[in-house]
């Protein structure tokens, strides 16, 4: 059974790679840069971009079971589950977002081409399983230049609690969906990390890895988004999601893996980022 792994250049997809692999599953990874990827053991790379359905065929030959990474692409999801049907392709596993689950998260920045991809393979002809994780763990790296070179991070909303997922627990989650789809039956999981923690915390966390404490500064939201670099729709987006969140703790997601990986393992694994 192949399985065609999309998005190839991501820390999920990579990671996800590696686990198939090691089990001896047939794999082909997918990317729009299949030159610049390398591979475990000399895994055929393809050229696969969801904006352009002649780079489908090509990827989907023999192919049994996708990980699908959508990225912002929404248009030809519909042309490709109909190329993977008929290729002859069982089962997708879609890489979403918790945020589809938000009120209005179908008009949402930050959730509406996830939304708009679910719907897509919802009414295509192959099954698919949606994965929907929410905050990633990696997504504290945002603060590494900042916390390396002044030991500080200055932040809007330091009291915001998220649950940061592990990437490795996700891409233990694809691949169990991946290699045993009748034995997830649900259409969709949601994804999360163990434990509901506030910036703050995690910035604390940040500081055991690393040896050396860092600070939180709180600055006004109309400041941070001026230094984000973020496009001002984004980041009004991510603001209005820190501002729901403010001081109100979160509750996990039933785990899909044994023993979720926590935001301090995180944080001791990465120290050498904030150093």
């Amino acid at each position: 059974m192949t399985i065609l792994v999309t998005g190839s250049r991501g820390r999920v997809a990579r990671t996800l790679l590696g686990l198939l692999h090691a089990q001896g599953h047939p794999l082909r990874a997918g990317s729009s840069d299949p030159g610049a990827l390398d591979p475990p053991g000399g895994i055929p790379a393809v050229r696969c971009v969801l904006d352009d359905p002649g780079t489908f065929g090509p990827a989907l030959e023999g192919v049994r079971s996708v990980f699908l990474y959508a990225g912002r692409s929404t248009g030809a999801a519909t042309a490709f589950a109909e190329a993977a049907a008929a290729a002859g392709v069982r089962h997708i596993v879609l890489l979403s977002s918790s945020a589809v689950l938000e009120p209005g998260g179908a008009d949402n920045l930050l959730a509406g081409h996830h939304a708009a991809v679910e719907a897509a393979l919802s009414r295509g002809p192959v099954p698919a399983t949606f994965l929907r994780p929410g905050d990633f763990a990696g997504n504290a790296l945002r603060w590494a230049r900042s916390i390396a070179a002044t030991d500080t991070v200055r932040l809007p909303y330091p009291e915001a609690h998220t649950l940061p997922l592990h990437e490795d627990d996700l891409a233990e989650a694809a691949a169990a969906v991946l290699t045993a789809p009748e034995g997830h039956p649900a259409p969709a999981y949601t994804l999360s990390g163990p434990q509901s923690l506030t910036f703050r915390e995690q910035a604390d966390l940040i500081g055991e890895g690393r040896g050396r404490p860092v600070r939180v500064e709180t600055v006004d939201p109309a400041e941070w988004k001026a230094a984000s670099g973020i496009p001002a729709p984004y980041a009004d987006a991510l603001l209005d999601h820190w501002r729901a969140h403010d001081g109100t703790p979160l509750t996990p997601a039933a785990p899909l893996v044994d023993h979720p990986r926590t935001f301090s393992l995180w944080a001791a694994a990465n120290a050498a980022s904030f150093a």
